[in-house]
């Protein structure tokens, strides 16, 4: 390896299938988890994927990209079982509304064992992270034991929420299961709708957020707002907010919140995770929204580069 891995990730890889106004069906790369792989290492960060690809034809599309974006994969021999599939539906705001085909599907051919020993051989190993479809109660056999781990080898856990309460048939163990993930993390990213949707307390999402600090063991949590911005929150009492400026030409919102998370993440690594205080805070989300803005502005997830999100945290500053 020439780039020493800081970052493991576990979670789904799939096809999106965005449907257009007259009913055609695009095929795209997508899946938190493979989204947020490809824009840390687009952003310089070692990074490797854990979870097996297809030998289909959507599984070999899906490694070549994430070797294209210098992603090293723990498992390069492709599996038989086919690639996950999620029909993608754009509101008239752009927000991605998802069915998703995930039953026999080879990102979840993963085990609790496998993930263990990948990460137990990687001596530069700093962060792990899973989230989204991971959170499936019925593959958390495979995810906490795996979180659990990592947090033992004191590396830092990250837990992106990113909810899909309309693909889980049992919405009361789905959110079990995300509280008992988020309750390992040292980061969790949530947006308002997925406070929301884990009922957390509080009248406003950032009193909800406030209150899942305080219950956690978090270190740091990111609220995302959409376009009203985003919050982040440490356990030493900083409440950061920021939101852009600029009025952006949004192509759609596909691997925003991805990018906001590599983002934080790679900002987090190159300040050796120094989260001491406001203006340490706000370089992250500076750096976080700036990469969340550059993907809104493209079609489907194109991650920008560490140098794309500076240029652009430069030329447009954020209200603080």
């Amino acid at each position: 390896m020439t780039k020493p891995v800081r970052v493991a990730l576990a979670g789904e890889a799939l096809i999106d299938l965005i449907a257009s106004q007259n009913g055609k069906l695009t095929p795209c790369l997508g899946g938190a988890v493979y989204n947020l792989a490809r824009a840390l290492s687009r952003q310089g960060i070692g990074s490797i994927y854990l979870n097996p690809l297809s030998s289909d034809r959507f599984g070999r599309q899906l490694a070549h990209q994430l070797l294209e974006d210098g992603v090293y994969l723990a498992q390069p021999i492709p599996t038989q079982e086919v690639t996950s599939l999620a029909v993608v539906n754009l509101t008239d705001k752009g927000h991605p509304d998802y069915a998703f085909y995930r039953e026999g599907v080879a990102d979840r051919a993963i085990t609790s064992d496998f993930l263990v020993n990948a990460c137990r051989d990687i001596s530069s190993l700093e962060i792990v992270c899973t989230g989204a479809l991971a959170l499936d109660p019925r593959d958390k056999r495979h995810y906490l034991p795996w979180l659990k781990s990592q947090k033992d080898a004191g590396h830092w856990v990250v837990v992106d929420a990113n909810l899909r309460p309309s693909v889980m048939p049992d919405m009361t163990t789905y959110r079990d299961n995300i509280h008992e993930a988020v309750l390992l993390a040292d980061i969790i990213k949530v947006s308002d709708e997925d406070l929301a949707h884990l009922q957390i307390p509080g009248n406003t999402p950032l009193e909800c957020a406030q209150h899942l600090l305080q219950v956690s063991h978090a270190k740091l949590i990111a609220l995302t707002l959409g376009a009203n911005g985003a919050w982040l929150l440490t356990n030493a009492g900083t409440a950061c907010f920021g939101q852009e400026t600029v009025e952006l030409n949004i192509a759609d919102t596909v691997g925003a919140g991805d990018s906001f998370l590599a983002g934080l993440l790679a900002a987090l690594l190159y300040q050796k995770f120094d989260i001491a205080d406001a203006p340490a805070a706000q370089q992250l989300l500076r750096h976080a929204i700036a990469s969340a803005s550059l993907c809104v502005q493209e079609h489907g997830c194109v991650p920008p580069s560490w140098d794309q999100a500076q240029a652009w945290a430069a030329q447009h500053p954020i209200i603080f």
